[in-house]
């Protein structure tokens, strides 16, 4: 934007570029409709009312509201690359992301980082980024790199890094840790929000971690949780996801004293979602549907946002702000019908428009490094006791249960009359393949195997299945595309789904990546699988820093005493 001209065509002393008439503009500073015209100049708001300008459009007396916001997402989770994500998510009416590039940065590191904002060129919104903070998340498993302050120190310059991502490390924040002070002080030296990522944190412990500056936390799942965070000034991302939807719990928060703390997020996206239900728009609808004043929704998905992040030429329609824009018919049923990106219409009705800039996708390196040939799944019977991970489903939580084992020959095995099936996380990147062993209960696999290289954090391979063959099988359909999702019956490959950017991404449309995705759940349900997504939950099952039990390669993981515990019990 330069400064004098857009001086000067707002005080009416040279033609605007655009002006749109017959606008209902949703203001969100004063929470009124006001019914007038928009002046664009240059891609930024000039004014309001009658001006020359070099084009005239008529919006015929529907909304104008800012372009939506999501706070928080991981644009790797919708498996398609950047180009791809924008292509999807502009039409629904986002124009900017601020997302955490932490899924490819703990597979290549910082060439991860600079693989996501070399892709954010061009594209017809802002892809603002949040520096990873914890790659890994934890050190009790194997990821393929790790980012310590000086390793992120140079990115903190460059004009997309709006924020410090999400601390999952919380007992590094509230121990004070070395390398997560020293995180934390950068961030607070490039004056950056620092986000949050603290599960169910109370008490003396959520006071230590607010008093070193953490701002933020999405991983609320009870309306409690998120009011205590609220009072000691912790801002509220209420996530709608694929794996974890918690407008429905935290909706009792929202009101006209938290509001303006509180702001939309999706984490985590599956490309169906995207494609069947939308993006911040859904969320917004499903607020509204709720009860909550529409005027509030937007806001949420726009000025909050904006101001959290520090971004002041977005997230209102205001004078020196981008033009970046929603026109939509119904404050009841909101729906992009018309979005602008810095002045330029960029879709309508559901679709990109053409002749919308597509930049081709940035190559990355390699990332498997596994020999099938040394996978062993067997776990001799140590005992009569184990720890089993309970999967829930539309959550990325779990709970530990203790069960008996079920034993044949001397081993312990999977046992689908009760739903206790084997799973196993093994390291894709050392070449040494280490695996993890244990057993999870809610998947509902009555026979075969799936297998995934989406699991978080790290990213190796993850696998449950009810035969050992099996498992083998789709973890060497995994490694062999390169990284992916296959789902194996009799040694058979049933569906599988190559991801070859980093095993976390596809190149192919969206389009093609949900189709595949639809053929994978088939697959798994045709095995039994009971879960809406069971790819998605069984990602999470090897995160480490999201309570109750988890699975890395390095064994199971009891997340409340942040430490490695036995199987049998």
């Amino acid at each position: 934007m330069d400064l004098k001209t857009i001086i000067t065509a707002a005080r009416g002393d040279a033609p605007v570029d655009l002006l749109l008439t017959r606008a209902r503009i949703v203001n969100v500073f004063s929470g009124r409709i006001i019914d007038g015209s928009i002046a664009v100049k240059d891609g930024h708001i000039a004014g309001f009312g009658d001006y020359d300008a070099t084009e005239t459009l008529d919006i015929g007396g529907r909304f104008v509201a800012p372009g939506f916001i999501d706070s928080h997402v991981h644009i790797e989770s919708s498996m398609t690359c950047v180009t791809e994500f924008a292509r999807t998510v502009v039409p629904c009416g986002t124009t900017a992301v601020v997302a955490d590039p932490h899924e490819i940065a703990n597979v290549l590191g910082a060439a991860g980082i600079d693989y996501m904002l070399r892709s954010a060129e061009g594209q017809p919104m802002d892809c603002l980024f949040a520096l990873p903070s914890c790659v890994p998340a934890t050190d009790m498993e194997t990821a393929g790199a790790r980012l310590r302050a000086g390793d992120l120190a140079p990115f903190f310059g460059h004009p997309r890094i709006v924020a410090l991502a999400e601390m999952m490390n919380y007992p590094g924040v509230i121990f004070t840790d070395a390398d997560v002070m020293a995180k934390l002080a950068l961030a607070r030296s490039h004056h950056r929000p620092m986000d949050g990522h603290a599960p169910g944190l109370s008490g003396r412990q959520l006071f230590a971690y607010a008093a070193a500056g953490i701002a933020s936390d999405h991983e609320c799942t009870r309306a409690e949780e998120a009011l205590e965070k609220l009072e000691l000034g912790i801002h509220i991302m209420v996530r709608e996801g694929t794996c974890a939807r918690n407008l429905d719990a935290l909706f009792p928060v929202i009101n006209e004293h938290t509001r303006r703390w509180m702001m939309w997020c999706t984490d985590d996206r599956h490309p169906h979602d995207l494609l069947a239900e939308g993006h911040v728009d859904a969320i917004i609808r499903k607020a509204v549907a709720k009860g909550l004043d529409p005027l509030t929704a937007i806001r949420m998905g726009t000025i909050n946002p904006a101001d959290y992040f520090g971004i002041r030429d977005a997230g209102a329609i205001a004078p020196g702000r981008k033009a970046n824009l929603v026109v939509f018919s119904d404050l009841a049923d909101i729906r992009a019908e018309q979005v602008f990106y810095r002045g330029r219409p960029v879709a309508q009705n559901g679709r990109l428009l053409p002749g919308v800039g597509r930049p081709a996708p940035v190559a990355v390196p390699p990332s498997m490094r596994l020999d099938p040939r040394h996978l062993d799944f067997s776990i001799p019977a140590a005992g009569r006791r184990i720890r089993v991970i309970r999967a829930i489903a539309d959550q990325v939580v779990t709970r530990c249960e203790i069960m008996d084992v079920t034993e044949k020959d001397g081993m312990a095995v999977a046992d689908v009359a009760r739903d206790v099936i084997k799973m196993a996380v093994v390291d894709r990147y050392t070449g040494e393949a280490r695996t993890g062993s244990g057993f999870v209960t809610g998947l509902g696999l009555k026979r075969g195997a799936v297998a995934s290289s989406v699991a978080h954090d790290s990213h190796n391979i993850i696998v449950a299945g009810a035969d050992d063959g099996d498992m083998r099988a789709a973890v060497a359909a995994v490694a062999e595309m390169g990284g992916g999702f296959a789902a194996v019956d009799d040694g058979r490959v049933l569906a599988s789904l190559p991801l070859p950017v980093a095993g976390l991404m596809s190149d192919q449309p969206v389009e093609t990546v949900r189709q595949q995705m639809d053929g994978m759940i088939a697959a798994a349900k045709s095995l039994g699988a009971t879960l809406s997504d069971p790819f998605m939950t069984l990602g999470f099952l090897a995160l480490p820093v999201i309570p109750d039990l988890k699975l890395t390669d390095r064994g199971l993981v009891d997340v409340h005493r942040f430490e490695i515990v036995p199987l049998f019990t």
